[in-house]
């Protein structure tokens, strides 16, 4: 495993990338220990039975670290069973199994993991993740037609089809209601600058002080993917509670300079605001909404809103 993580190092895979592919290759090592299998003695049959266990499997769900103390069970908030629509947004809550993208995901990555593996003549002589039968031989879209769309002609024999879902975004009369829920100047000056420039949530969290430029109208974030610098045009009201924020921070100690970072906790020891956290604040204000937003439709809000402006160009929005 430690040979494929630094395979994946010198193909200049980001943290996140590498995390992800760790805990899918996580699943199926607990899977062949519950069956005393080692990984390279793993056969086709053993990726069919983890691919069928997956359907049937319920996720993990350990209990929260403020909760694992507690005896009294009635006292928890009640809330909608696994997978049923909210009432207000019409998103379905996660289910209690693993969702068709999760396991999508999953048999990609072991696939990538026994390829790594055969060609450096370490693992099995035969991927027990192989490709479809009619569709493993060939080069992919040998026949394709110009005037149809690609489709996925080489697709993993266990992968399952994933649904198309609707794009995702927030109403703007609830997304002034979710503005409203938010307590702090902090929280309504990420959500603002969320949903103006459609950076991803991590993205905007790694703004430095010297990033916001106001008379410019432009934020500086570091790219998930790439992570290149980039300059993002945002709302001015963005950069008004903005202010707000940073005013009422520095009074109360917040450390100030231009390679500090631009967001941090509210409360002491001050740590730079991570992810967990912002998402953190967002459910408190879905609980009092009783909705289920996520912060990614933040981002697809911010796609719509651009879209619909007839002076924006597609180029632009994508």
């Amino acid at each position: 495993m430690a040979a494929f993580f630094a395979e994946l190092l010198a193909c200049d895979k980001p943290a996140a990338t590498i995390r992800s592919y760790g805990m899918d290759l996580l699943r199926w090592w607990r899977f062949l220990w519950g069956w005393g299998i080692a990984w390279d003695r793993a056969v086709r049959s053993d990726a069919r039975d983890f691919a069928r266990w997956m359907k049937i499997a319920n996720k993990p769900a350990p209990p929260h670290w403020r909760h694992r103390r507690d005896t009294k069970m009635e006292t928890a908030p009640e809330k909608l069973p696994p997978g049923t629509p909210n009432p207000i947004t019409g998103k379905s809550s996660p289910g209690p199994r693993y969702a068709p993208t999760t396991r999508a995901h999953c048999e990609t990555v072991l696939r990538a993991f026994y390829d790594f593996h055969l060609s450096e003549g370490t693992g099995p002589i035969l991927n027990p993740f192989p490709l479809d039968r009619s569709r493993r031989h060939g080069r992919a879209h040998a026949h394709h037609n110009p005037d149809e769309r690609f489709r996925h002609e080489r697709q993993g024999r266990y992968r399952p089809a994933i649904p198309k879902r609707a794009p995702r975004r927030i109403p703007d009369a609830m997304f002034n209601a979710l503005f409203a829920a938010l307590k702090h100047d902090r929280d309504r000056a990420l959500l603002a600058f969320w949903v103006s420039n459609g950076a991803r949530a991590e993205e905007l969290l790694t703004s430095r002080q010297r990033d916001a430029l106001p008379g410019q109208q432009i934020l500086g974030v570091v790219r998930k993917g790439s992570r290149a610098y980039q300059q993002l045009p945002c709302s001015a009201d963005a950069f008004v509670w903005l202010r707000l924020y940073q005013e009422s921070a520095w009074r109360a100690g917040v450390p100030r300079g231009q390679n500090e970072g631009l967001w941090w906790t509210l409360r002491r020891p001050w740590r730079p605001l991570n992810y967990p956290a912002a998402r953190a604040m967002f459910n408190r204000a879905n609980s009092l909404l009783g909705t289920n937003w996520t912060l990614h439709d933040l981002r697809h809000t911010a796609a719509y809103r651009l879209a619909r402006d007839p002076k924006m160009p597609l180029t632009d929005v994508q």
